[in-house]
């Protein structure tokens, strides 16, 4: 499935160079332009998404490093130190994207990013795969046998989903306004989507030399022992380090980015309820619908914590893979017009990769949803 990797980076890729475009053009959010210019409940389909979609999400990133950590220091048995862990990373990260500023926010960030990607490259090297089946996994597209729903996960985890439209209120913390800028956008994207290929095949082919199934919180320590097994005991710290950072750094991408969207949201609703709140928010992390979201981010779905690792990290990816197919179509329909972007609208490239974005997605998903029908 090495495929899937490189085409879900190549996809988002897309995706955000196209939310990028709308906003440097228009002036506003993507969001807003769904408001705007979408039939109106659009809206209101979208809040009651981006609410379930938080509360998995959410339980998937807390789940996730309290495996990270587990591996790191277990305290007591596996369960019992996931859900530690998790509670201890949900709080921990709500404190620091709560009181840092957006620099410090971005620093600890890119820590974690230069942590994992290291390890985790080097650790697929060291496991010894065989190079010409990965060669012949990045070029054939195929599906193995009762993987779709896997596939389908994979295409809509790498490089976020509902995430992506937090790109637009980032690249406004750094001032980036009018067409002029789109050129750092676009350098921005590719370089990180080149990292986020790379890192979702490396992490594909360190999975395809070990046996994950039923072994939860255990999969991060026989990655460690792989690589300690080679390097030694400095080597074994070190992949649980990038192991660390890889899922630490999601969650605080999420805690920080995501009550953006719920913020933006609101706003706009009062906007055509016809109050005297501005659509466009000057700082929407000093709103209270930013705070109280971001709360509700670490809180509300700790009781997922309980729940099985597998199917939560399997129920979040592929609830994100369905976003997909509604974004790529948003953005064919509002870049297309002059009107509204000027010189910005969709090239014939981008138009045919937009449609196969919205024809694939919506492909993989009847066909999901016929196989747990059937």
């Amino acid at each position: 499935m090495l495929w899937a990797a490189v085409a879900g980076a190549v996809l988002k890729a897309l995706l955000n160079e196209g939310l990028s475009r709308w906003q440097l053009a228009t002036g506003t959010t993507l969001l807003e332009g769904w408001v705007a210019h979408l039939p109106r409940a659009v809206h209101g389909l979208f809040l009651a998404y981006l609410l379930l979609w938080s509360f998995v999400v959410g339980g998937a990133l807390v789940n996730a490093c309290g495996v990270a950590a587990s591996a790191f220091l277990p305290i007591g048995d596996a369960d019992t130190s996931r859900a530690v862990w998790g509670v201890v990373h949900a709080l921990g990260g709500l404190v620091l994207v709560r009181v840092g500023s957006f620099r410090a926010f971005e620093g600890v960030m890119a820590a974690c990013i230069a942590a994992m990607f290291a390890c985790v490259c080097v650790t697929a090297v060291l496991v010894g795969p065989d190079w010409g089946a990965v060669g012949r996994g990045l070029v054939t597209p195929t599906i193995p046998e009762g993987g779709l729903g896997w596939v389908l996960g994979v295409l809509g985890g790498v490089g976020g989903t509902v995430t992506l439209l937090s790109y637009g209120y980032w690249i406004r913390e750094h001032g980036r306004t009018g067409p002029e800028a789109l050129g750092r956008c676009r350098l921005d994207l590719g370089v990180a989507y080149a990292v986020t290929a790379v890192f979702g095949v490396a992490m594909i082919v360190i999975g395809s030399r070990l046996e994950l199934e039923g072994k939860g919180a255990g999969v991060a320590l026989a990655l460690a022992d792989q690589l300690g097994g080679a390097l030694g005991p400095a080597g074994r710290w070190l992949f649980l380090t990038g192991f660390w950072g890889a899922v630490t750094s999601s969650l605080l991408g999420v805690w920080q980015g995501v009550p953006y969207l719920f913020a933006d949201a609101l706003a706009v609703a009062r906007a055509r309820r016809g109050t005297d709140a501005p659509t466009t928010l000057a700082d929407p992390r000093r709103t209270r619908a930013y705070r109280g979201y971001q709360l509700a981010l670490a809180v509300v779905p700790l009781p997922l914590l309980l729940w099985s690792f597998r199917g939560v990290a399997l129920a979040y990816a592929v609830l994100g893979a369905l976003f997909m197919p509604f974004l790529a179509a948003t953005l064919l329909v509002l870049n297309a017009r002059r009107r509204h972007v000027g010189a910005l609208t969709n090239g014939p490239l981008v138009v045919v990769g937009l449609a196969v974005t919205v024809l694939f997605f919506a492909w993989q998903g009847v066909e999901t949803l016929l196989g747990l029908a059937g």
